[in-house]
């Protein structure tokens, strides 16, 4: 099971977060322009472990003001479908940051409660994102924490790159907690990344994600 995002993130990872979720204002608009009723953004990850079978993440979000809708699939476990609600706060202007805290319901191979928070803070060039959400677990499911983390440095608006980590247990062995780098390309209203944990070791996974705001 493992947490995402980017950034936006990260179906985020601003994230891509996540990243996605890093801009206080919304992707398409600029500062002066008032920003849509509703803003979207979809995240399909594409997750390659070296030791185990590659799959899909799907993450879907909704902002209306400060309401946050989002829905994901194969996140918290594969075959699991989970879907919150949140509400955000944000501010500041050298320092900006939002955080997001949310509550939802995981269905499927893992079942439950759940409840999170996402949160970026940027200072000029630099940003930092989280997200951890809590499954208490009932029945077959076991508590647990998941978690999804960035820092990163953005040179140019179109481009980002710094390091990532999480813990999660939907893959990697032994290995709950996994670090790595990160690096995300945006053109308009796309961005693409690519995500590579535990480099030179037998663990190492790479994360493929596309995002579209709209």
């Amino acid at each position: 099971m493992r947490a995402r995002l980017s950034a936006v993130a990260i179906w985020l990872a601003s994230n891509c977060v996540h990243a996605q979720e890093m801009a206080t204002t919304p992707l398409g608009t600029t500062p002066d322009a008032p920003p849509p009723a509703w803003s979207f953004l979809a995240t399909g990850f594409w997750n390659m472990p070296r030791q185990e079978g590659s799959y899909g993440t799907g993450i879907f979000a909704a902002d209306h003001g400060q309401l946050h809708l989002e829905a994901r699939v194969n996140y918290e476990a594969i075959s699991a479908q989970s879907a919150f609600v949140g509400w955000s706060f944000s501010g500041g202007e050298t320092f900006q940051y939002k955080v997001t805290p949310i509550i939802g319901f995981v269905a499927g191979s893992a079942h439950g409660p759940i409840a999170g928070v996402e949160a970026s803070l940027a200072v000029g060039k630099f940003d930092y994102y989280i997200e951890a959400e809590y499954l208490p677990g009932t029945g077959s499911t076991t508590p647990y924490t998941y978690a999804w983390s960035e820092l990163a440095y953005r040179p140019v608006p179109w481009l980002r790159f710094g390091f990532v980590a999480q813990r999660t247990r939907i893959y990697g062995g032994e290995r709950e907690f996994q670090r790595g780098g990160l690096l995300q390309l945006t053109f308009g209203k796309v961005t693409g990344g690519v995500y590579w944990f535990n480099p030179k070791s037998q663990d190492q996974v790479v994360i493929a994600a596309l995002t579209v705001a709209f």
